[in-house]
């Protein structure tokens, strides 16, 4: 399985219903980076991504976007290949 980074902050809905959805594809461990903690986190953030909101997602060093291009991802059948690890039998 890959791994999966997400820019997060504690009191953020949509961060809440991604991780339960990537926990429902089989993710055991979400690497949470809190911007609301760490303002060096939060620019490094919008430096990579060019998006100011949370979460953020990366499965591998994938940018995945938002909740709702993970859900849309889920949607078109292409999250859970993501997910599996580069050589791994799916």
């Amino acid at each position: 399985m890959q791994a999966v980074t997400m820019y997060t902050t504690a009191v953020c809905p949509y961060c809440i219903r991604a991780k339960q959805l990537l926990k429902a594809r089989g993710v055991e461990q979400i690497e949470e980076i809190r911007i609301d903690v760490d303002p060096a986190a939060r620019q490094r953030m919008m430096a990579e991504t060019g998006r100011r909101t949370v979460p953020q997602i990366y499965i591998g060093t994938t940018h995945v976007g938002g909740h709702d291009d993970l859900v849309a991802l889920d949607v078109r059948g292409g999250l859970e290949p993501l997910l599996q690890t580069p050589g791994a039998p799916q």
